[in-house]
This record gives structure tokens, sequence and C-alpha cells, in this order.
């Protein structure tokens, strides 16, 4: 890790040249200088010329792409540790390779410990079922076994596991052989939680941002709350990165408030909002995402986990203490209890008031007309993932099981959120869908519905200052003078303007429009690989000299 000073204390200028920057303060840029953690220029080789004599570095990029470093705005850090580090379940095919992986990761690890995995995804195994509890006690040796699902709200879970948390059986979502929900889900989730030694919790919250600052992520928003993981496991996350090894975090914590104290109280934690993974409802894989009308494939419309009075009284007790608000909402009641919550709060506060905290949703999955309005009316911010539509969208996909072709082809509309003029911020909800910011921008700009397809310029504007801003930072995110120094060095292809629109690209890619351009991000091509990821001027991840 490069410090930002000298060894007499001045700020210590870097240099870097004879590449591209990606920067809206000169369309045609090829060098930029940072000074201790700033963006102090950029410009054109000539200027450089001047300026190398005075830097205590100078980087020859040679022709490589520099931009601003991504915001994740999205993660579960020490989950997504755990996938990388541990027993990852996407890759089994059925419910025997499922088990085979489990019984791998066991004998991998003796002792009577705890494991925990993540993954699954029984509607695409041939069985279209996860494998039985008595399975699973069988494959882990007795052992405590914790499995989430690919979505993350539902698990499986073995007997001794269960057997640490007393009453289990009576919980709301228990099921007495296969995956646990709602409220058994949750206290299964926190014994597995409690389990973690703390050498294995640190291994795995590193493992997870070392992943993000090897793809040129410099910031990450962890989604944390008392029925995902714990006040100890959130301490740990934000002590390591205030270390300042890696990327940033922002703490979201989903506590529900209702008064200046609970308010406060979130603030102790260290968290930039009482936001996140507040749940409103479920998630559409595990069947408790909140519709208006019933799923395609089961005879019910989910879970409701807060009602529109519910949102509008957290709402109102965060504008009143000035701290950010912020739900979990996926199915299209849940998105109309949101809204209807917060504009029942801004009518009680005023409009003015309310949108000034920039409050946020995550996910917003399956909006109507009227909802996309509504968060455009109220200031709310999309956190959403365009991975989602990768993985799950298409005719053919989870999401038309679920819905059917046609509602299904509603969903993710980020064409329609980015007219009405709503803030967009990309994440990747990892580990349900992996740390991977250029392949977001490509299941963006290549949305397997073609209308919600936006320009990979609006994608990377959503993956970079998007981010910046749904934490009410508004100089973060952009490579112009003054600017946070937080960016990243590439090695990719050609640079092209691509926009769903071809008359909008043919225009752009025109030397006279000054567009400046990003990798082409066309399904099939080959995406950039970081080089160097540097966060406040400081470098966190380097193969630039290899």
């Amino acid at each position: 890790m490069t410090e930002r000073t000298t060894r007499d204390g001045r700020p210590r200028t870097v240099l870097l040249r004879r590449g591209e920057i990606h920067t809206p303060a000169d369309p045609f840029a090829t060098a930029m200088a940072v000074t201790g953690d700033r963006v102090a220029w950029v410009g054109a080789e000539s200027a450089a010329d001047a300026l190398a004599p005075a830097a205590d570095e100078v980087v020859d990029l040679d022709g490589a792409l520099v931009t601003p470093a991504f915001t994740d705005a999205h993660v579960h850090t020490t989950a997504t540790g755990l996938a990388l580090t541990g027993l990852d379940l996407s890759p089994a095919r059925s419910a025997g390779e499922a088990l085979a992986l489990v019984r791998a990761h066991t004998a991998g690890r003796p002792g009577g410990g705890a494991l925990v995995g993540h993954g699954w995804d029984s509607s695409l195994w041939p069985e279209d079922r996860p494998p039985a509890r008595a399975e699973l006690d069988a494959a882990a040796g007795g052992r405590p076994l914790y499995l989430s699902r690919v979505d993350a709200h539902s698990a499986l879970a073995t007997t001794a596991l269960l057997d640490l948390v007393p009453g289990v059986t009576a919980l709301p979502g228990y099921h007495p052989t296969g995956p646990l929900t709602s409220d058994a889900h949750h206290a299964v989730r926190a014994a597995a939680d409690a389990a973690l030694a703390p050498a294995e919790r640190r291994a795995a919250q590193r493992a997870a941002l070392g992943r993000a600052a090897s793809l040129g992520i410099a910031a990450v928003h962890e989604c944390a709350g008392p029925e995902i993981s714990s006040e100890a496991d959130f301490a740990a996350l934000l002590g390591l990165a205030a270390a300042g090894e890696g990327p940033l975090v922002f703490g979201y914590w989903a506590g529900l408030v209702t008064s200046a104290k609970e308010a406060a109280e979130v603030r102790e934690l260290g968290a930039a909002g009482a936001a996140g993974d507040l749940f409103v409802d479920g998630s559409l894989g595990s069947h408790t995402a909140h519709l208006h009308h019933p799923y395609a494939d089961a005879p019910h419309t989910g879970t409701a986990h807060l009602t529109a009075e519910d949102v509008a009284a957290h709402v109102a007790a965060c504008t009143e203490a000035g701290l950010q608000a912020g739900f979990h909402a996926i199915g299209d009641a849940a998105l109309s209890a949101v809204t209807d919550g917060v504009h029942a709060a801004a009518g009680h506060l005023g409009a003015a008031r309310v949108r000034a905290l920039r409050h946020r949703v995550e996910h917003a999955e399956m909006l109507t007309a009227d909802t996309v309005a509504a968060f455009a009316d109220l200031g709310l911010v999309a956190s959403v993932q365009p991975a989602f539509d990768a993985a799950w969208g298409g005719r053919d996909g989870m999401y038309a099981r679920r819905l059917g072709p046609g509602r299904a082809a509603t969903l993710n509309p980020f064409a329609a959120l980015s007219r009405a003029g709503v803030p967009l911020a990309f994440g990747s909800d990892a580990p349900v869908t992996p740390l991977d910011p250029w392949g977001a921008l490509r299941a963006a700009a290549f949305h397997r519905t073609e209308e919600h397809r936006i320009p990979v310029r609006a994608a990377f504007a959503a993956h970079t200052r998007g981010g910046w801003r749904a934490v009410g930072r508004d100089d973060a995110g952009v490579l112009a003078p003054g600017a946070p120094a937080h960016y990243a060095v590439w090695e990719t292809g050609r640079l092209v303007v691509q926009a769903p629109d071809d008359r909008v690209a043919r225009w752009s890619t025109d030397p006279r429009s000054g567009t400046p351009g990003l990798p082409d991000l066309t399904p099939g091509a080959p995406l950039p690989r970081c080089l160097r990821t540097v966060v406040d001027g400081r470098i966190v991840y380097d193969r630039l000299n290899e």
C-alpha cells in the first residue's frame, strides 16, 4: 500500500501519463496528477511534460484506461467472503452434486465447529428440490450446517444447527424437512453467525474486500442488520475497513426506527443509515416477495413483513433525526407499501425534508409506472442489481416461472427509472450475484428485455457516481480536479460508446461530440482487467507492473 505523503510529511504527487483518462474535464485527456488523496489535474501530454519534474512518481500507463473506481451499493461482506473461502454451492447442478460438495467441505475441516455455505438453487436442478434434512445430516457428519439459497431468503439447516435454536419449530417459516424462511430462517442464520470464530470472520471479510479491490471497487455499501448478521459482525467489518487496507465500507443497519433514541442507537453502531435490507418482503426465488396477485407457480402472494404504516413511521423518525432510511422491497405489493408509506411521511413532514435525506430502496424489481413516478417524486434512490436480470430474466428464466412471461418482462426497468430522473446506484448483492462491476454494466446495457436497456455511460455513472450520491457524497465518483482520488487502471480493448439507440451511438463516437468512450461490453467480448485500484490516493490493489 503506497503512502499518500512523502517522508518530510508533504502530500505526495503521482503523475499518470500516456493512457486514456475517463473524465468530464477533458474528453481527450491522456494524463492525470494526484496529490495526496485528491485529483490535482487532468489533461494532455504536452502539459504533463511540464508537471513531470515536480512529481514524486511518474507512472507510464502504456495506453491503459483510467476511470473512477466502482462503488458496489449492496454487499454482504462476510457472507461474500465465506462463499469465496468456504462452501460455495453455486456450481452444483443437482441435489447429488450439492451433497458431494458438502461432504468434501466437511472432510476438509475436521472438528466439531459449525459450517456455512451459500448458493444452492434447486430451480435449476433436475430434481427441482433441495437435499432433505436427513441427507444433509449424513453429508455433514452430524455437524451444524447452514446453507443459504442463492437469493439468501431461505436456507437449509442440519439437525445439529436447529438444536442450537430453542423453539425454532414454533417459528413462522419452519419446515420439518425443507428450506426455512421468515423468522425460522432468521433465527437459524443468527445461530450460524454466532458460531463463526473471530479469525474465520476476519479472514472472510478480508477475502471479500480483497476481491472487491481486485475488480476496481473502491467502496462497498454493507447491508447488515439484526435479521441478516450481527452487531459484532458489523463492528468487526467497520473496524477492518477503518484500518485502510482496502476499499471503503459504508455500513447500513436494517433496524426499524420509530424514535430519536432508536435513531441514535443506529448511529452509535457507525451506520450511515437505518437502511439496506430492512425487509418489506422477501425474494421471488423463495416465493416470499410480496405480490398484488398470486405467483404463477404457487397459490399465494408471498410474505409482507412491513406495512405502509410501518414504512411511514420509520421514514418519519429517520427524517426527524436527519438519518437516511431505506428498505428491501422486490414485489409490486411491497413497493406499493414503500411508496405509500414514504408519501405519508412526506405529507406529515414536508416533501423537501424527506427528499433531502435521499432515502433508498434496495432491489426495487417489480416496479410499475406509478411506483417509478413515486420514486422520482420522493427523491428515492433505487439501489439495484443488473446481474439479477442476467441470472434470472428472459422468457425461460426463474422470473418467468415465478410470475409468468408477462409480469416477468416488467422487472428491473432501468430505462424507465433513468428517464424519470430516479437516482440509480448499482450493486451486486454479493454473494447473491458475484462482485463483477463490468458484468453489471453489460447486464444493464444488454438487459434481456430490450425496452429496459440503458446506455453503457448511464450504467457506468450508476456504478460509480451513483453509489457515492446514495451516501450523500456528490464530490466523488468522477475524475476531476479536487475530487477524491478513487480510481482504477484497466487493461482493455478499444473504447466505444454503446447505447440502445444506434443513432446516439453513431453521433457519440464522432470526435466532434467529445464523448469519452468506455470498453466494448458487447456480450462475448472480453471484460477489462484491473491493473491497479486506488482509494483516497492509496494503492489497495496493484498488478500494473507485473
